[in-house]
């Protein structure tokens, strides 16, 4: 991994004014690290809005938001499978609209179709795991960066995954794309570096996903703890308090090896 590697603060936990006054937006929010980010971003006092290509499911994490006693968050339906960039300059123009400002981006959005060899991988799914994990993010993060660039502090903060795992046989697409992910956080942040955009990158540890069902489908995944821990890691980020993190990438693996 080329990024410099960054550590949560001992003992660091969201507080309910962490986020406060700032506008959030999480891709792929109704996934199981997406939904869990927008209820903690909420809980620290932000404004979210939630994006998908499933307008129901995300009606169902809105309904489910607002029975926790959580802030209202907001809906955009986006289906980065086949935005447009006039698509994510409408979503930046209506932020801007309705906010007047945005503080942060989550890209919890992901396409991975399963382990598959290369011989085998359809052509379609290599494409998608291409565009919605590396070509969407760069697309809505461009679209939204002179709104982020009028905050004080602002972040994007993209979700990568083990490289040591996803540069071995069979991870296909999926694994290329998250090695591009990183390239282009690192060319970002040369980029951004000083700026008040933050780029950002967390590895999470091992968490109960449906993408984690789906490619290691012999473990029994409930096992594994929620995306609780890595939620609250993201707050983190997308926090004033992240500055000295930022341009690196969060591995919360290292964290749970020394917890």
């Amino acid at each position: 991994m080329a990024l410099p590697i960054a550590h949560l603060p001992a003992d660091w936990m969201p507080a309910a004014d962490t986020l406060a006054g700032r506008v959030i937006l999480v891709t792929g929010a109704y996934g199981g690290l997406g939904s869990a980010v927008a209820r903690a971003a909420a809980r620290a006092g932000a404004t979210v809005v939630i994006t998908g290509k499933r307008k129901r499911q995300l009606e169902q994490l809105y309904d489910a938001m607002l029975a926790e006693s959580l802030p209202e968050p907001i809906i955009h339906p986006l289906d980065m499978e086949v935005a447009t960039p006039r698509d994510y300059a409408a979503l930046a123009e209506g932020l801007e609209r309705d906010f007047g400002r945005l503080d942060g981006i989550v890209h919890a959005a992901a396409s991975f179709n399963g382990l598959t060899p290369m011989d085998m991988h359809k052509p379609d799914d290599w494409l998608r795991a291409l565009h919605v994990n590396v070509s969407a993010p760069f697309a809505l993060t461009q679209a939204c960066m002179p709104l982020l660039r009028q905050a004080a502090d602002s972040a994007a903060v993209f979700v990568l995954d083990d490289p040591g795992l996803l540069s071995r046989a069979h991870w296909g697409g999926y694994g290329v794309s998250k090695a591009a992910l990183e390239r282009f956080v690192e060319i970002l942040h040369q980029e951004t570096d000083s700026g008040s955009l933050r780029t950002h990158a967390l590895l999470p540890a091992p968490m109960r996903t449906a993408l984690r069902r789906q490619a290691y489908f012999g473990e029994d995944t409930s096992l594994q703890p929620l995306p609780d821990a890595s939620a609250a890691a993201i707050v983190y980020l997308l926090s004033a308090q992240a500055l000295p993190a930022r341009g690196a990438v969060l591995d919360l693996r290292q964290e749970e090896s020394t917890s």
